[in-house]
């Protein structure tokens, strides 16, 4: 498994674990081999910020802009040792990929806290399959808020380690008496439908209505809903900031991102990160 550089329990320097990519080649049997190296760091305030809140953009969609989202960063980095960061080119380099938690309780006066909380509990109020999450977060029980988002070109090998190492460190804040002992877990994730394009619109009408598959924009997600007492795909608020239909207008089909929450009680959250190890890690 790979080494997290830097971890502030033990000072544990190891290489990570080289992952090899392919690269994109015209002929089926000739093609080039890239190297990359995967490094795990915990966040680092002086060069993180401006790589974190980019993947929270990206992880919240056009809503993103109903946050503060440069607060929610520096929360994010203030709690260092909690959550990581993955990147190709050293600690000064910007992050690729993070996953963090944070305490929803401990956190709730803080402005991107409880911006968070109103939006997360709107958007489940108006869907049945998440109606158990409002009333967890107003309850004053400490939930773990997991906000993990990558780059898309990332390979989901980096996820088992992610999620691993995040779970042992909770474990490590919870046996120092920090306030990480949490009763549940709520992910908060991306999904997507694929639609039609509107030049298409009459063919569609011929054909009739037919439901949209649902589709990962993080393949653990199938596995962590497995565990889950509740989970389920919202639509953004801010839809008619989506790209416009204009700029596929040759293409087939578009997608429609939604949002996405998963909720994971503290007891089977270890059985769940087992489970997503099991799914994407590279065979050995």
């Amino acid at each position: 498994m790979a080494k997290k550089r830097a971890r502030e329990a033990d000072g544990a320097t190891e290489a990570p674990d080289k992952m090899v990519e392919d690269s994109d080649s015209s002929d089926d049997e000739d093609f080039d081999i890239v190297n990359v190296d995967f490094e795990w760091f915990n966040f680092n305030e002086k060069v993180d910020f401006l790589g974190t809140k980019s993947l929270i953009r990206q992880l919240f969609d056009v809503d993103a802009n109903l946050f503060d989202v440069s607060a929610l960063a520096d929360l994010i980095l203030s709690q260092s040792s909690i959550g990581s960061t993955v990147k190709t080119d050293g600690e000064e380099s910007d992050p690729f990929a993070f996953v963090t938690a944070l305490n929803v309780q401990e956190h709730r006066q803080k402005k991107p806290i409880s911006q968070l909380i109103e939006y997360l509990s709107e958007k489940a109020k108006a869907t049945e399959s998440l109606a158990p999450i409002p009333e967890l977060l107003a309850s004053g029980q400490h939930v773990g808020l997991i906000l993990s988002e990558r780059l898309i070109n990332m390979p989901s090998d980096i996820v088992p380690p992610l999620y691993t190492m995040l779970a042992e460190e909770i474990q490590d804040a919870v046996d120092d008496k920090e306030p990480y002992e949490f009763t549940h877990y709520l992910i908060v994730s991306k999904t997507y439908h694929e639609i039609e394009s509107t030049l298409a619109e009459e063919r569609k009408k011929k054909k009739g209505k037919q439901d949209a598959a649902l589709y990962y924009f993080h393949p653990e997600d199938e596995v962590l809903q497995k565990y889950a007492t509740a989970y389920g795909s919202y639509p953004f608020t801010k839809t008619d900031d989506a790209v416009a239909d204009s700029k596929r207008a040759f293409q087939e089909m578009g997608v429609m991102p939604m949002g996405s929450m998963i909720l994971i009680e503290a007891s089977k959250f270890a059985g769940a990160v087992k489970a997503v190890g099991e799914y994407l890690s590279p065979p050995s």
